[in-house]
């Protein structure tokens, strides 16, 4: 009798599987029969033998705090999609090497629990490498300190790192496969190598790499229409990028892989920003009319970005063709929910088009949380840069100088991020030339008084003439390495390489190393504080404070009146700023704030502003309508 109980409980489960897989209303349900996982049957996915399309979203959660994890799968789940893609960023999870954090906001488990709860199925497109705009593609700076490294390939150098990096990762996400009763359906092998394509044996090696650790579920590849011959791979389903959809890309598609599903693993719902550019916007009625084609051809997309979220600190990337361009803060994206999760149209339009696909009424989409506008914050304290080196720590002395990854510092890993100061003295004057080996901006100072500014595109600095030695310092900004193209080899920053005065090589260094971490942020409590001086000179640090009398809601800071530099909330790194624009707030998330008294510390290069507002809408800057 029991037996009979127990087959008849079985049909029932098979059926009730049927019917909810075949609504395309997916919801993870750990009680299903796991044994077939994601499939291909000609042009069509299944999932546990039913039809299945792929509604996915991306959202990165190194982007987004986790305390807003849920509620932004959760408008998701609202506008219809039933997946959710995500990066790993390698340079988060192992920023010094060999030393592994998976917990707080990299908590890259529990952010794929979160989202088999809301009733997301998960894409994971683990890299090692993974663009995203972000800081070196999510590469870790401590691979440069090998002066003969050769990313993404199978050079012995690389090949360890990322071994030693999957050997932790992986196990991490390998209970939380779809076949292990988790949500993971898909694994990206490595990203759009077909762009890159230096080594023909490389990406056989990732994809071996990940199914020797126990990767069971299907496996993807994701390039944009140029790279995707050299992208593919024999057994892994091509998918394709872009954001107009030419008539012949599907059926490109089709010659690599005849009879297989078509997916578009990025449709891009917007575009990036740069500094000095405009912002970039996408029309949402063009973009409609895009993803209804897409559908119409039966094919599964993924929208890149679904929620792009914030390059907080200073993990920006740049790009780098005919000229070297740093990304902004912000990665608002102009994506369907703006940079602090607010509904756009192009979400409520997207939301009907999704609709009529699932067959069914969505969930209510979340109310949205107010955003604040504080009181104005005075800059009450101040203290030069000048006067806080000591908290850097002894500096590193050489007779050459050294780029920031191969300063012997951080327990051997070098300086990753931030600003590296260069200390020199000089005889007389002259022209200074940096021979293109300061990377990517610094201010020049004799004694402490600005010469002027070299970056990759202004090499010369005239020193007046001046019997007697001085002082020379080189304030050089790592402004975010280049993320995408074929450079990643040359990311190394600071300076380079040889710079003369009148021809003649600079020796003799003395090298502070500022990456401005939380540490060193905390120790400016006891600096030698002073009220702002009347001109407000930087290099310098300005501090103050935000009151907030009752709820800590998400707000703005606008950084009018201020030139260039970085503001720090409660010792978070909210990210850089600089009046060349766009963007011309900064956005703060109530998570990091407090009731009552928060510190406000900004790094000003130039020259502070005396006051800063808080205002409760962002301003990214001029729109530029992408075509």
């Amino acid at each position: 009798m029991r037996r009979v109980v127990r087959r008849r409980l079985w049909a029932l489960s098979g059926v009730l599987t049927v019917l909810m897989l075949y609504r395309f209303d997916l919801l993870p349900f750990k009680l299903w029969p796991r044994q077939m996982g994601l499939q291909t049957d000609g042009s069509t996915f299944l999932l546990e033998g039913v039809p299945f399309r792929i509604l996915g979203g991306s959202m990165h959660y190194f982007r987004v705090p986790r305390e807003y994890w849920q509620d932004r799968m959760l408008k998701m789940k609202a506008c219809g999609l039933n997946t959710l893609t995500t990066y790993v960023a390698w340079n988060m999870h192992e920023a010094a090497k060999g030393i592994y954090d998976f917990t707080g906001n990299l908590d890259l488990g529990a952010f794929l629990r979160i989202a088999e709860e809301v009733g997301l199925w998960v894409i994971l497109r683990p890299g090692p490498y993974i663009c995203a705009e972000w800081d070196f593609g999510g590469l870790p700076s401590w691979l440069l300190r090998d002066k003969k490294m050769k990313l993404r390939t199978t050079y012995p150098g690389f090949t360890a790192a990322v071994d030693a990096y999957f050997d932790h990762l992986i196990p991490t996400v390998l209970e939380l496969q779809y076949k292990k009763g988790g949500p993971i359906i898909a694994v990206q092998v490595e990203n759009e190598y077909g762009a890159y394509a230096k080594d023909s044996n490389y990406m056989e090696y990732v994809k071996t790499a990940l199914l020797k650790r126990g990767i069971v579920e299907m496996l993807m590849t994701s390039d944009s229409k140029d790279g995707l011959s050299s992208g593919s791979l024999e057994g892994v389903l091509a998918t394709v990028n872009f954001q107009k959809k030419e008539n012949f890309l599907f059926s490109y598609l089709e010659t690599l892989q005849s009879n297989m599903p078509k997916m578009v693993m990025e449709y891009w719902t917007g575009w990036f920003d740069q500094w000095g550019s405009d912002h970039h916007v996408y029309d949402a009625d063009q973009m409609v009319r895009t993803v209804a084609e897409i559908l119409n051809e039966g094919a599964s997309i993924n929208f890149y970005m679904f929620h792009g979220g914030t390059n907080f600190g200073f993990m920006n990337g740049a790009t780098h063709f005919k000229e070297y361009l740093p990304h902004i803060t912000s990665y608002d994206y102009d994506a369907p929910l703006t940079e602090a999760g607010e509904y756009t149209s192009k979400y409520h339009k997207l939301r009907e088009i999704l609709a009529t696909i699932q067959g069914d009424q969505l969930p209510m989409p979340p109310i949205i949380m107010p955003k604040a506008s504080y009181e104005m914050v005075t800059m009450t304290h101040y203290v030069s840069l000048w006067d806080v080196l000591h908290f850097t720590g002894e500096p590193y002395a050489c007779d050459e100088p050294v780029n920031m990854e191969n300063l012997p510092v951080n327990d051997g890993n070098g300086q990753s991020y931030g600003y590296t100061l260069y200390e020199t003295l000089v005889y007389g004057g002259g022209v200074l030339n940096t021979m293109g080996n300061v990377l990517d901006r610094a201010r020049i100072f004799i004694n402490n008084q600005a010469m002027g500014i070299v970056d990759r595109n202004n090499h010369e600095v005239f020193i007046p003439e001046v019997p007697g030695y001085r002082k020379m310092r080189f304030l050089v900004e790592n402004c975010g390495r280049v993320n995408y193209g074929t450079k990643l080899d040359e990311q190394r920053k600071g300076i380079v390489g040889d710079v003369v005065l009148r021809e003649n090589p600079l020796r003799t260094f003395k090298i502070y190393s500022l990456d401005m971490n939380m540490t060193f942020i905390k120790s400016l409590n006891t600096a030698q504080w002073s009220s702002p001086p009347d001109d407000h000179e930087g290099p310098a640090f300005f501090r103050g404070t935000l009151n907030v009398h009752f709820t800590n809601l998400d707000t703005f800071l606008s950084m009018k009146g201020w030139k260039k530099g970085v503001v720090f909330v409660n010792g978070q790194n909210l990210g850089r700023y600089w009046d060349i624009g766009p963007q011309e707030t900064l956005f703060v998330p109530g998570t990091w704030l407090r009731p009552g008294s928060n510190e406000i510390i900004i790094f000003e290069e130039f020259e502070g502003g005396q006051t800063l507002r808080s205002v409760d809408a962002p301003f990214l800057g001029r729109p530029y309508y992408v075509q």
